[in-house]
């Protein structure tokens, strides 16, 4: 089986990155909200061009999905890119305190300039921006402490733009999740639809769950990774070393499923994203 071709750029998304284009005209400070399992992967290649000179805040969101050693990995490598960046994790709450008073922070700057010119202070703009299914919108609920826009660990939820204020000095935009017109890097694809980044429409589960288990085994190799060497026996009770990704989803599909390959793809799939196969990066920091 060939590696999945994956495509996906819906309607919704299109006119998403229209609005989005012209409310940045508006704001000071840009959120870039990235999966903490592929931090590349969820980069928009057109971020640094829609921030500009515009304060930004990096955000790695999911961070209860890596081990700590991959953080504190992620930490320093940015930190040597002369980037700072922010772990959070918007289902528990962790690290959006932190994230409330960088974005305030950063919109202190523009704020000076107002007062250098004689002008009043006013409340930040700030947008979150990212890939979707990041965690934008659960990031927000979070900064509010309530539930003022619509949430759910799916792509393609928030389909509208909406400011929403936290507290007396943030004005916050909800933006849709924004996509490349076109996903060129198909490996970097295959992993926004295994973390779930990207709509199931756009891709076949049986080859994504395929390739789950071939970057699994990549990553069993690599002397920095935390997965361990059985990680997919010790849940299906099928040894993976001796079997292609192909073949192992149709190994499990005969012991555990009737021989339903598609049953068995989104078991593996949906395993490994709510983290039932262990704490799983799938990017890891550059030596």
């Amino acid at each position: 089986m060939s590696s999945p071709t994956i495509q996906w750029y819906p309607g919704h998304i299109a006119k998403a990155e229209r609005l989005l284009m012209d409310q940045l005209k508006r704001v000071d400070v840009v959120l870039e909200v990235r999966d903490a399992r592929i931090p590349f992967s969820t980069h928009h290649p057109q971020v640094d061009q829609w921030v500009a000179d515009k304060e930004r805040v990096l955000v790695l969101n999911r961070v209860d999905m890596i081990p700590v050693q991959i953080q504190e990995q992620w930490q320093a490598w940015f930190k040597a890119q002369g980037q700072q960046i922010y772990f959070t994790d918007a289902q528990h709450g962790t690290g959006t305190k932190g994230l409330a008073k960088a974005a305030a922070l950063a919109g202190a700057k523009m704020n000076q300039r107002r007062a250098n010119r004689g002008m009043k202070p006013r409340a930040v703009r700030a947008v979150m921006i990212g890939f979707p299914n990041v965690g934008k919108s659960a990031l927000i609920n979070r900064l509010v402490q309530k539930r003022v826009v619509e949430s759910a660990r799916k792509p393609g939820v928030t389909k509208s733009l909406r400011w929403v204020r936290v507290g007396q000095a943030l004005d916050l935009l909800d933006a849709p999740g924004v996509l490349p017109a076109k996903l060129n890097d198909q490996a970097a694809a295959v992993k926004l639809a295994l973390c779930d980044d990207i709509g199931q429409a756009s891709y076949d589960n049986q080859r994504v769950a395929s390739e789950l288990v071939e970057q699994l085994k990549i990553l069993q190799g690599l002397e920095r990774s935390p997965v361990n060497e059985k990680i997919l026996c010790d849940r299906y009770g099928v040894d993976e070393a001796a079997f292609t990704g192909e073949e192992y989803v149709l190994a499990v599909a005969e012991e555990r499923y009737q021989g339903d390959r598609e049953r068995t793809a989104r078991h593996i799939l949906n395993d490994f994203r709510k983290g039932l196969l262990g704490k799983i990066p799938l990017e890891l920091p550059p030596n």
